[in-house]
């Protein structure tokens, strides 16, 4: 097993203020990373800063930044300085929940600017220097709604689409770099989403998995000789993953979800 040395590094996580976000800083941080955290809460990542340093004594850096504005990647290069990433997880973004006629525009457009626009921006900015570090990892979090239509998350689950394909044709382009270049689709998670999401019925009913099993699984992923473009988090989602598209039609894949997802609204 090629188990990826975070010593010596600095990896650059993303929506680093709750959830998947913090449980990743916290095993990199626990295999010897320093870290970059970057979230919108200064207090709340300010506060994990304290808990990281204290548990694991790594440098850590916090950038608080709204990633919906433009250009996120140049703006956490001003706040940092040079060129010390070596490694990214871009975990950031939200969802909406509702038909997409009754959608609020602006809203609909600070989802894309984070769920697309800010990891293609932030990946462009760094995959140079993640290339040269010679153990760097890209990871982008996608989702499972990434693998079939999604009514009333039709944004959300267009995007998470969008960061699989992205990611998956940067791992093709990375082979012979030294760069692991991997999508993570986490599933149902115990985090923040669905708050935000404002309707627990987009999780279709599904067990919620800890964050943590969700870090653990990402960094088990890439240790891997050679990592795979994208992995789902979980036995069944592994399965609905490879299976699904193959069982089911375009249309009924659509249907399942929509039942799922509203049957509780």
């Amino acid at each position: 097993m090629a188990a990826v040395d975070y010593r010596g590094q600095t990896t650059l996580v993303t929506g680093a203020s709750a959830g998947i976000g913090i449980e990743l800083a916290d095993v990199l941080a626990e295999r010897g990373s320093d870290l970059v955290l970057v979230a919108r809460r200064r207090e709340r990542l300010e506060e994990i800063e304290r808990q990281i340093t204290a548990r694991h004594g790594t440098a850590v850096h916090v950038v608080p930044l709204d990633l919906a504005e433009p250009a996120p990647g140049a703006r956490i290069v001003e706040a940092i300085g040079g060129d010390k990433i070596t490694s990214v997880v871009n975990n950031a973004g939200f969802g909406t929940f509702g038909p997409f006629h009754e959608e609020d525009p602006e809203r609909l457009r600070e989802e894309i600017a984070v769920d697309v626009s800010a990891v293609v921006d932030i990946s462009r900015t760094f995959i140079g220097q993640l290339r040269k570090s010679g153990q760097g990892v890209l990871v982008n979090v996608a989702s499972m709604v990434a693998y079939q239509p999604a009514p009333n998350m039709a944004v959300y689950g267009a995007a998470k689409t969008f960061v699989l394909n992205f990611t998956e044709a940067l791992w093709h382009e990375s082979q012979g770099t030294g760069l692991k270049v991997m999508a993570v689709s986490p599933g149902a998670t115990q985090t923040e989403f669905f708050d935000v999401v404002g309707n627990p019925a987009a999780s279709g009913g599904a067990r919620l998995r800890s964050p943590r099993e969700v870090a653990e699984t990402t960094l088990s992923a890439l240790d891997r000789r050679t990592p795979p473009p994208s992995i789902a988090v979980g036995r069944g989602n592994r399965l609905a993953a490879a299976l699904a598209p193959r069982l089911l039609s375009s249309r009924q894949r659509g249907r399942l979800i929509r039942r799922l997802t509203t049957r509780a609204a």
